[in-house]
């Protein structure tokens, strides 16, 4: 069973790519993530777990989440990251997570999708024909990872280096705490209350007041989805993302 994880459709498309070679079951995890719903996932074949990447790690929630969570019946479990082009350390988290539930990690593979955090000017977002580029080179390494994972061979990721863990465990913690607040969050009149923000956000923590979304916590993910999937274009963060475009995967496909 590959499961998943997706804000803007970078790991979705992978994950459901995957599980089409595969010919195996895709569930999207976003619905128990926001009920909080711990009930037990069964597979048959081994699990294939599918994820972006947030400051160097697997998103908090997520991790949470796959803690809390019983996996039954196959005791195998692959890892697929998506990112920018660094996945950080979320190998060494994926693993330690299976080996308290006694599972047998199979390794982890890793596809560069387009970049889309605009709550920053640090990471400048890719034209057009780079987007396509990077979604078909990922693309042609999808048949050789399900051949891998259909055969039961453990993946050889990246080796991670000692610094790597030194710098990212402490870092990660503080980054969000400090760097990733909702005050800055806010909808301008071209919103039309149609709650879509409120349905993606992993965390729950949007709610509508006079029809317009309120953040109600004081930090969040900062997964960019209640920005990205807003059919209005009508959600900013401070100045940061005012004219700039937005983006969902499937807009170029």
């Amino acid at each position: 069973m590959v499961l998943y994880f997706s804000a803007t459709g970078n790991t979705e498309y992978i994950a459901k790519s995957l599980a089409g070679v595969l010919k195996d079951d895709c569930l999207n995890l976003l619905p128990r993530i926001r009920k909080h719903d711990y009930s037990a996932l069964y597979s048959k074949t081994p699990f294939v777990i599918c994820s972006p990447v947030y400051v160097c790690e697997l998103p908090r929630f997520l991790t949470a989440f796959l803690k809390k969570t019983p996996f039954k019946g196959n005791r195998r479990v692959y890892f697929v990251f998506t990112s920018g082009g660094y996945a950080g350390i979320s190998g060494i988290i994926a693993k330690r997570i299976f080996a308290k539930k006694h599972m047998i990690y199979k390794g982890r593979a890793e596809f560069r999708m387009p970049g889309n955090y605009i709550a920053s000017n640090m990471y400048p977002a890719p034209a057009d024909e780079e987007i396509k580029k990077i979604i078909r080179e990922s693309s042609a390494g999808i048949p050789e990872l399900a051949d891998s994972i259909r055969k039961g061979r453990r993946l050889k990721g990246r080796r991670i280096q000692l610094w790597e863990i030194l710098v990212t465990l402490p870092f990660n913690p503080v980054w969000c705490l400090i760097k990733q607040p909702t005050k800055k969050f806010y909808a301008t009149d071209r919103c039309i209350s149609c709650r879509k923000c409120e349905q993606v956000c992993p965390l729950g923590i949007i709610h509508m007041k006079k029809g317009r979304p309120v953040w109600v916590r004081r930090t969040c993910s900062h997964c960019m989805s209640c920005i990205q999937n807003c059919p209005a274009e009508a959600i900013e963060y401070g100045n940061i993302t005012q004219g700039k475009r937005r983006y969902l995967l499937g807009k170029y496909l």
